[in-house]
């Protein structure tokens, strides 16, 4: 993890605790949940001029922060799901990106894992246009 997702980290530990719909099962290997090879620099390029959509002088983090995900709709909210425990964590709607495409068509979330925050942070999310 970068400094800067360390210090946003340390920031964002005040917050109140956001809730997420646990998955179904935990882990796995989706399609959705990994950089395909042939992706790779592509993601790289998006990820690394990435900046957070309610705070755009701050980076997304970068590409080991960020990945293709899968979502699911539960009372008009977006949830993604985390590549490391499976849980679908909410995507506030300030995390959303509005201004540009992202790289593949694919949603992607920029989130720390689980074990670095004691709530479900969400730096940048790009809603697919498959789903």
């Amino acid at each position: 993890m970068n400094r800067t997702c360390k210090l946003l980290l340390a920031i964002a530990l005040p917050l109140p605790l956001v809730t997420g719909v646990e998955a179904g099962e935990a882990g796995g290997d989706g399609p959705h949940r990994h950089h395909p090879p042939q992706d790779q620099l592509l993601h790289e390029k998006f990820y690394s001029s990435w900046h957070m959509p309610d705070n755009p002088v701050l980076s997304c983090c970068n590409n080991a922060d960020c990945y293709p995900t899968e979502i699911r709709y539960v009372d008009g909210r977006i949830y993604a799901r985390r590549r490391e425990d499976g849980k679908y964590i909410l995507i506030p709607s300030q995390k959303v990106e509005r201004n540009r495409d992202n790289p593949d068509g694919r949603n992607h979330i920029c989130a720390p894992p689980p074990s670095a925050s004691l709530v479900d942070l969400v730096y940048c999310f790009a809603l697919g246009g498959a789903t």
